[in-house]
């Protein structure tokens, strides 16, 4: 009989306060739904970090012939067999060191018009205007300094470069949206809780009287606001709910079924991470209006 009689209040509350509970379900769907994307931007970037620095290298670039009038390093000529032999002896004793490749200047002209053949630089290019380097695989990518104070002022050595310079601005730019998006999240979350407030309040105030008679009767105040703080809880997993929606369709046509086909270089997170994140926003969504209704009724509601 009282579970009945709390379901009825619940339905008499959501019916006199239609319009806020929809700007209430909408906008805990649309913060949910932001705070989720955070959370899988979040671990798209940690898995992009992995599975880039895992690839790059250290490069060491040789210098050759034409490199002598332009470049302050070959001021003392190009590399000699020597010195390259005596480079690579020295980085595969180097502990940090996972292996190492030499590249000629045929493949370093070959890679760079796979890569820039639509170039107009690259109708003009030579292979013999192309460096030699060594490709340096390091177990600790973070360990960039070593290589590069050991060889960097080497003779026949023009430059030591950490390959994972080339990745931070892309990674900068997704930990920047990452954060404006958690910012926009945040906005949204302060406008649901003000809406859910509110809306309790306005219920609390539209039932005042049959709220009185029930504190008269000897109803507890616990029972009183039970419909109140459910009616809530119900209109936050509503927008939890359509939140999970926005994620899974997110994932499903946004990231499966174009990014993957149109950047085949990045390895995007799969299933298992979105649905790992679908039970906590709906946890969010049904607690975090269930509190709100609580502490606007613990403040307002007089009976």
């Amino acid at each position: 009989m009282r579970a009945q009689f709390v379901l009825s209040e619940i339905g008499v509350g959501l019916r006199r306060n239609l319009t806020m509970t929809f700007a209430v379900i909408v906008s805990v769907a649309l913060s949910l739904a932001l705070f989720g994307g955070s959370l899988l931007m979040r671990e798209q970037v940690g898995t992009m970090k992995g599975y880039w620095y895992d690839k790059v290298n250290v490069s060491i670039y040789l210098c050759n012939k034409n490199d002598a009038e332009t470049q302050p390093a070959c001021a003392r000529g190009a590399v000699t067999e020597d010195q390259k032999k005596q480079i690579r002896a020295d980085l595969e004793k180097m502990p940090i060191v996972q292996n190492v490749q030499f590249e000629t200047t045929d493949e370093a002209y070959k890679h760079y018009k796979e890569q820039f053949g639509k170039s107009p630089i690259a109708s003009f290019l030579t292979p013999d205007q192309m460096q030699e380097s060594f490709r340096v695989k390091l177990r600790d990518p973070a360990k960039y300094q070593v290589v590069s104070s050991a060889f960097a002022q080497r003779a026949g050595v023009q430059e030591v470069e950490d390959q994972r310079k080339t990745l931070e601005p892309l990674l900068n730019l997704l930990n920047g949206m990452n954060i404006a998006a958690l910012g926009v999240m945040a906005l949204m979350l302060v406008v649901a809780l003000m809406l859910i407030v509110n809306t309790v309040r306005v219920s609390a105030f539209s039932r005042r009287r049959e709220t009185g008679i029930m504190r008269l009767v000897g109803a507890s105040s616990f029972y009183i606001q039970i419909p109140f703080i459910m009616e809530a809880a119900f209109a936050g997993l509503l927008g939890a709910g359509f939140a999970c929606v926005l994620l899974v369709g997110g994932q499903y046509f946004l990231v499966n079924n174009w990014l993957v086909h149109q950047i085949d270089v990045i390895q995007f997170i799969g299933w298992d991470a979105v649905l790992a994140k679908l039970p906590l926003v709906l946890a969010i969504g049904l607690l975090m209006p269930a509190l709100a209704a609580f502490v606007a009724l613990w403040r307002y509601l007089k009976v």
